[in-house]
């Protein structure tokens, strides 16, 4: 993923140039679904057994933070989620001074590349945006990583908005474990009281501008497509967009 995509020259940083290298290399005629950096594989996972109170199903609008690695696979997911108003890339988990691309790419910040999604609680619960989060958003065996992205900015991570958010998301976790339902314990930290802040302009709404950009196509085209195939009934074909005037290039 290039620090600034918009750029004419755009920097790539280790594993990503890499990544490029080897898209260029499949253009050429190597076998690209045989590269061990494709997206992270989904699966069908246990439906969550905790139940949520019920003012967690009031009538207004609800924000969840989860982090999983790049967040424009991740808000690429949301986006396609009915229920869900807004999903809005940007950083959580360190300080408002370093909440820029730049230094949150350095691994020293606290921040993990996040996304903000604002759903309605009358159509999807906290519990199913779980669900989904661990099924297809990402890996959450994965320490400090995701496919080709290594460092604690890539970490898996949930911000509860709430103590309730949080004790779902507990909850959740333990059942999954206990079900042993990934092949691995599930490394995902539950970190409160944390602020989000939104990310830069030209990182919304990133999978919708930029289709054949080969991270996308690797990485997170991948994850949409098992979101239509493991939850029909949720998958919205039109994503809901930052930017409502966006089109792809």
């Amino acid at each position: 993923m290039s620090d600034h995509p918009n750029h004419t020259k755009p920097i790539l940083r280790g594993s990503r140039l890499a990544l490029l290298t080897l898209a260029v290399a499949a253009a050429a005629g190597a076998l690209l679904k045989f590269s061990p950096l494709a997206a992270e594989e989904a699966r069908v996972i246990p439906v969550p057994s905790v139940k949520e109170a019920a003012a967690a199903q009031d009538d207004g609008p609800k924000v969840a933070v989860l982090a999983g690695g790049c967040f424009w696979g991740v808000q690429g997911v949301f986006q396609h989620v009915e229920g869900v108003s807004n999903a809005v890339s940007g950083y959580a988990g360190g300080e408002r001074s370093t909440a820029d691309y730049d230094r949150v790419s350095s691994g020293r910040t606290g921040h993990a590349e996040s996304v903000q999604i604002t759903y309605d609680p009358r159509k999807i619960s906290y519990a199913k945006l779980l669900q989904i989060y661990f099924s297809v958003a990402h890996d959450p065996t994965q320490l400090n990583r995701q496919g080709p992205d290594t460092g604690t900015q890539y970490r898996s991570a949930i911000f509860p908005a709430d103590a309730e958010q949080a004790r779902v998301a507990k909850a959740y976790i333990a059942q999954l474990n206990q079900a042993r339902a990934f092949d691995a314990a599930i490394v995902t930290k539950i970190e409160p009281d944390r602020i989000f802040y939104p990310a830069e302009a030209y990182h919304q709404d990133f999978m919708k501008k930029n289709p054949a950009h080969p991270y996308i196509v690797i990485n997170d085209a991948p994850k949409v497509a098992s979101l239509q195939r493991i939850f029909p009934d949720l998958y919205r074909p039109e994503p809901i967009l930052v930017d409502k005037t966006a089109s792809v290039r």
